[in-house]
């Protein structure tokens, strides 16, 4: 299970992480983007934490659809819609929930993959976050049929993040500012599927950390 608790948890240490972050992240985005990604989401999980308090007390779904409204609102460029559209189609999925079954966060996660594909038109192979997101997805889906429990679900889904992350290297973009480079897209890591696998792999430490 993941409790509402261990969701605010993973929430605030998620701000930590991207602000820990956010030059990296910008670099990533400065060879084939316009070269804010790092400091966008930054701004934009801060947003969230200013809005926390005021949702903390509600259920599981109303905190993610939350911090969606809060990243629509304050992150630029196609980051906002996309990562806003991830946590809103997320907590829709979960909607009323104070407590997260396995199979509950694999809707979640699928759910929100839906809503990145729909909302940015983006496939596999594409250079995105679509790369990170959607095997993850897949991974811990496939752990939770095969009956593992979800923090082992979570390790496989967080190293399918990994894979897909890094597999965006030597890809060419097909979506985003990205994609007017070209080639010389390829032989850089995508921005957008590094911060998807970080949010991801904080949730993974989120929960090992308070089931410890």
């Amino acid at each position: 299970m993941v409790t509402k608790v261990q969701v605010l948890d993973w929430l605030r240490a998620t701000a930590d992480v991207l602000a820990e972050n956010s030059q990296y992240l910008t670099q990533l985005d400065a060879a084939i983007g316009d070269g804010d990604h790092g400091i966008n989401m930054d701004r934009g999980m801060k947003k969230v934490m200013t809005q926390l308090p005021t949702v903390q007390d509600k259920d599981i779904g109303s905190i993610l659809k939350a911090t969606g409204m809060a990243l629509v609102s304050s992150v630029g460029g196609a980051g906002g819609p996309l990562y806003g559209t991830l946590f809103m189609r997320a907590g829709t999925a979960v909607s009323g929930k104070e407590v997260l079954s396995a199979e509950d966060l694999a809707k979640l996660l699928q759910e929100g993959v839906n809503g990145v594909v729909e909302r940015g038109r983006a496939q596999l192979g594409d250079k995105t976050m679509v790369d990170a997101l959607s095997p993850a997805a897949e991974a811990f889906k496939k752990s939770v049929n095969d009956g593992q429990d979800l923090t082992e679900g979570l390790r496989m889904a967080v190293e399918a993040a990994e894979q897909g992350m890094k597999a965006t290297i030597p890809l060419i973009a097909h979506k985003g500012r990205a994609s007017y480079l070209g080639e010389r897209s390829k032989d850089h890591q995508d921005p957008g599927a590094t911060s998807s696998y970080l949010i991801l792999k904080t949730l993974l430490d989120t929960c090992l950390k308070t089931a410890s």
